[in-house]
């Protein structure tokens, strides 16, 4: 180790000799993709070889007894070791290639993370969870969609809750890390992901030893989440909703309404005939034909997942499959298990029957409501009105002007402050109203 850290800081000679030396050179096909230059081994990271799982390159070399020295100047970190065989010449590099794989998190970043999996209700369910105190109080953050876990763009989109929470971001029956080929989708209710939800609390309540936990739900998820509170609001201090649903059904008809009418003052003949097609003002549903086609336009009018996206692809296909914490397989069942969801249950037919304003008048913890002034994948009037009227011991609502439809990745810097200074207060000091 010592010579390795020699070696690599310049200690032993200029570090200027190994620039110069650094032309390295592919080796034959068999020996992909390690690279050799200045009398060592160069082996880049990422892409397929590691199924995007790292980044950046090691450098050092492999013996044929299996020795290796190799340094991983991203992480900062050495690796050194003995497999002590010769059978397999290629096994110290992908061992190596492997430790770089598990050793991907940023070293700046000192917050813990972990992935886990239990079984909940006769499911698998996964999750992750990060925090930098295991002291902290405990948030359960539950996701969008139905089926779109979220956890996936924090690299890109950070949220900094873990700076004051344990936050565990729970993948819902069937989503994500959660998802199992073999389900029964007609298991799949709005009831039974409310139950899972209260197993999870349960299981982290007992884990971290806290009697109640935060709760905060975000557009699908918060349609979970008060649903959740209002039948077990003892296992919860407050809770959060995030482009908190009230009546889906209403709010779709209200984006349509409103990209129709941008569509046409833009004189956008081909967008006006496309949302002419789908007759969703006179209809109780919402065909899932129509769902699938309002998101692109959603984005590139501004009221979509951010304001500022103006594309799926770049701005959440993108950062997920590039988010290494999942391996390459997760990554794929995110998009597998949200078409399977969206398809084989009837998740967004129950959100769109669902109708909070004769449904809840009163909630018995505190609830904050954030939302985003230019949101109408969940619309914010309706949500503000449902909020006039609903009863609880503090409420507070929130509006983000320079936000759509996620505020916490938009304006994560204003949400930490309304929980920090209201929320954990449990006071309602920074709210509109």
């Amino acid at each position: 180790m010592s010579f390795s850290k020699a070696f690599w800081d310049g200690k032993l000679f200029n570090k200027a000799i190994l620039e110069q030396l650094a032309d390295y050179k592919k080796l034959q096909l068999g020996m992909s993709p390690i690279q050799y230059g200045g009398g060592y081994m160069r082996i880049p990271l990422g892409g397929l070889s590691t199924s995007f799982l790292a980044s950046g390159e090691l450098v050092g070399h492999s013996g044929t007894t299996g020795s290796f020295m190799f340094y991983y100047p991203q992480k900062g970190l050495h690796f050194i070791g003995d497999l002590s065989q010769f059978a397999d010449p290629g096994a110290p590099i992908r061992f190596v290639m492997q430790l770089a794989m598990v050793n991907r998190m940023n070293p700046s970043d000192t917050k813990a993370m972990e992935k886990t999996f239990i079984q909940v209700n006769g499911n698998t369910i996964g999750m992750f969870i990060e925090g930098n105190d295991p002291n902290a109080p405990v948030l359960l953050f539950l996701h969008g969609g139905p089926g779109m876990p979220q956890y996936g763009l924090t690299q890109k989109y950070p949220t900094f809750l873990e700076e004051h929470f344990i936050v565990c971001w729970y993948e819902q029956r069937g989503a994500g890390l959660s998802y199992d080929k073999t389900i029964d989708y007609e298991k799949l209710t709005i009831g039974n992901i409310i139950l899972d939800t209260v197993e999870v609390t349960n299981y982290l309540r007992k884990r971290f030893q806290q009697d109640k936990i935060y709760l905060m739900g975000h557009s699908w998820g918060s349609l979970i989440g008060i649903k959740t509170i209002q039948q077990y609001p003892e296992l919860f201090h407050a809770y959060i909703g995030v482009a908190q649903i009230v009546n889906q059904l209403q709010s779709e008809k209200l984006a349509f309404e409103y990209m129709l009418g941008q569509y046409r003052q833009q004189d956008n003949k081909r967008m006006v005939k496309k949302f002419e097609r789908f007759n969703i003002l006179e209809s109780n549903t919402i065909p899932l034909d129509y769902v699938k086609f309002r998101d692109n336009p959603m984005h590139e009018l501004g009221i979509g997942t951010t304001h500022e996206m103006r594309s799926v692809i770049t701005g959440i296909f993108f950062p997920i499959m590039r988010n290494r914490n999942y391996t390459f397989s997760e990554r794929i069942n995110i998009w597998r298990a949200k078409s399977k969801i969206l398809n084989r249950t009837n998740l967004w037919e129950e959100m769109t029957k669902t109708d909070l304003f004769t449904e809840i008048d009163a909630i018995d913890i505190p609830i904050y409501f954030i939302h985003g002034i230019y949101d109408y994948t969940v619309n914010y009037s309706l949500t503000k009105e449902f909020y006039d009227i609903i009863n609880a011991p503090v409420k507070g609502f929130y509006t983000f002007n320079n936000s759509a439809h996620s505020p916490i990745f938009e304006e994560p810097d204003a949400v930490i402050r309304i929980i920090l200074e209201d929320v954990l207060k449990m006071q309602n000091n920074l709210s509109d109203i």
